[in-house]
């Protein structure tokens, strides 16, 4: 087995130099699928569940979802969230028993509340609670992009290792062009981060900068 001293941001920063495939390419429409921007993600100084990669994520994220609203493309935020007994999380939520375990993601507790620094129009945005990774399992994503008849999905939130690995896998599995930006993911750690940004970027989707992404928008609304 062949073993590296790289880190696994170095490992991503070469393949971005070198991409070891083809794009997939943007289609003609998409939809803004931003999962789980929740405080128990967001908000380091509340909860050592939360985590940061890139500090303007909120930013950039709000910033893609006023793009997509501009051309009235759909924009869905997911959340996870809980029954008091947990019961709803099923085998997933039988691992551990502490204050900062997933079954503990309570309905109604300040956990399961979105960032105060996102920009979420009640009227015309998608919310959905979720209770497994995949912002495709159980919910009405599928249904929605069917209505709309998108091509393209665009993943952000968190953790990148987890629901944003697992919506990416379900978004390709089911036809649709995936796109990663970046700086709109994170995770605990820069290792997880990193190393499946390079998994998806090798197998999945397409994982590139926001700003390439914000282009492609503003060329929609030309």
């Amino acid at each position: 087995m062949q073993t590296s001293d790289k880190t696994a941001r170095e490992i991503y920063q070469e393949l971005k130099a070198n991409p070891a495939r083809a794009r997939f390419g943007f289609g003609d429409k998409a939809i803004l699928v931003n999962v789980d921007p929740q405080k128990a993600y967001t908000r380091t100084d509340l909860f050592k569940t939360a985590y940061e990669t890139d500090p303007k994520q909120m930013e950039y994220t709000n910033e893609l979802a006023k793009k997509f609203r501009k051309l009235d493309w759909p924009v869905v935020w997911t959340h996870v969230a809980y029954m008091e007994s947990g019961e709803d999380c099923g085998v997933w939520g039988t691992r551990t028993d502490t204050p900062d375990s997933l079954q503990n993601i309570k309905h109604g507790s300040q956990r399961t509340e979105f960032d105060d620094r996102l920009e979420i129009d009640p009227v015309k945005d998608a919310i959905y609670c979720k209770k497994m990774p995949s912002a495709f399992f159980e919910t009405q994503l599928q249904s929605l992009c069917v209505w709309h008849k998108v091509d393209t999905v665009v993943v952000t939130g968190g953790s990148t290792s987890g629901c944003i690995r697992a919506t990416a896998v379900d978004s390709l599995s089911r036809g649709y062009r995936t796109i990663v930006p970046e700086e709109c993911v994170a995770d605990k750690h820069e290792s997880y981060h990193f190393a499946n940004l390079t998994d998806l970027a090798i197998k999945y989707a397409d994982v590139l900068d926001v700003r390439e992404v914000f282009d492609w928008l503003d060329s929609q609304a030309s």
